[in-house]
């Protein structure tokens, strides 16, 4: 066990490492997303496009250069099965939920390191959730009947799996190959690092463009510990517990499934193959992110302000912790970690996560400007026009 043990110590210190430079660059991806909607202000919204390219580009490094495969990990980003509703519905469902929470996962356990109660409230709450759609029948029950019944297998077309390159491969009539692959990755890669470079916010904040260069780093990181030969012979030598190996197996960073993981192992604290790759992640980031609260004099206890804020981050937590399992990612575990891989199920969890966080937001935006004289289908209605997804003719309420 030497070698999961050093395994998991690799993943808490990255997590460490992300947890104290998210707190100090203010790295926020629901953020980037509101201040982007509201202000017109790019910065940390191309923060995240920054920590996806550098990601990307890790990764098609780490597997030229260094025999590192994400074909097979946890979760399956890769998988042949294209669940493609599951990927939008979850995405939707998480970026309500971290709208209304304050903050996706990660932020949450940021959060929680500078001293926030609420954050606290929404970890416990999205655990819950997380546990019941991993351990429970829970999902069986709400989710599996309709996820399988629109699920496609690509193996019956035969495509290997769900990676961008495949699926162009299959379109084109080409066989898959490494120069397709790494051409496909250098261009989404490419893609990612014009979005986030466009933006004379992001170019001007040279902190915040070192912490979104650290974040994807940490999370290639993870891919060349778990992946490479240290990850691979562990998984040949360590115990296997639910078809997974104990503690390890390929991974990055995620950060609703393993809430779940955690809460499974509080409940059992006392065997210690529950403890996972993600659940001494979840340990790093608060810990980075407490680190620098205390250094930096931000540490504050917070709580809430009202009932109608508790039931915001209620509601929220529901939201992010049965949407991230349905959607089996977050904003890092699908947005950066799952993009990585260049899987197109987490390039349309990532689409609609965005979309709904951005609806969300400013529908808000109208319901504060307006407060009673708007409804939410007045301003659910003009929200869409904005956004250019109705006509101008069906407006209900003007911009402020």
């Amino acid at each position: 066990m030497e070698i999961t043990t050093t395994i998991l110590l690799l993943g808490f210190v990255g997590a460490l490492v992300m947890g104290f430079v998210a707190h100090k660059t203010n790295y926020c991806t629901m953020g980037g997303v509101s201040d982007w909607i509201n202000m017109g202000n790019t910065a940390r919204l191309s923060a995240w496009f920054f920590s996806i390219a550098i990601a990307v580009f890790g990764v098609l490094f780490l597997q030229s250069f260094n025999d590192v495969s994400v074909e097979s990990t946890l979760p399956p980003f890769l998988t042949a099965n294209f669940a493609w509703l599951r990927y939008i519905v979850g995405g939707l469902m998480f970026g309500i939920g971290m709208v209304l929470a304050g903050g996706c996962g990660n932020k949450t356990l940021v959060n929680i390191g500078g001293g926030s109660l609420r954050s606290l409230f929404v970890l416990l709450i999205a655990s819950i959730m997380a546990y019941l759609m991993t351990k429970t029948s829970f999902y069986e029950m709400f989710f599996h009947s309709w996820v399988s019944a629109t699920s496609i297998n690509l193996a019956d077309f035969e495509i290997q799996n769900q990676s961008i390159d495949h699926l162009i491969s299959a379109l084109t009539g080409m066989e898959p190959s490494t120069s397709i692959h790494n051409i496909v990755g250098a261009l989404l890669g490419a893609t990612f690092l014009y979005l986030a470079l466009r933006s004379k916010h992001f170019r001007k904040n040279r902190q915040l463009m070192a912490g979104a260069g650290i974040i994807g780093l940490m999370i290639v990181m993870a891919w060349y510990v778990t992946g490479g030969s240290m990850g691979q012979e562990a998984i040949e030598t360590v115990e296997w517990l639910d078809e997974r190996p104990v503690g390890v197996g390929v991974q990055s960073y995620t950060f609703i499934n393993p809430m779940g993981d955690t809460l499974a192992y509080l409940m059992d604290p006392g065997n210690l193959l529950l403890i996972s790759f993600g659940v001494v992640a979840l340990l790093g980031v608060i810990l980075g992110s407490l680190i620098y609260s205390l250094i930096a004099g931000k540490f504050r206890i917070s709580a809430f302000s009202s009932k109608e804020d508790f039931i915001k981050h209620l509601i929220g937590g529901i939201l992010m912790g049965v949407g991230g399992v349905l959607g089996m990612g977050c904003t890092i575990g699908q947005g950066i970690t799952g993009v990585s891989t260049l899987a197109f199920g987490s390039l349309l969890v990532l689409g609609s996560i965005i979309f709904s966080a951005a609806l969300t937001i400013k529908i808000t935006y109208y319901k504060m400007a307006y407060e009673e004289e708007a409804s939410f289908i007045g301003a659910f209605i003009s929200t869409l026009v904005d956004f250019k997804c109705l006509p101008e003719s069906v407006r209900r309420l003007e911009e402020p």
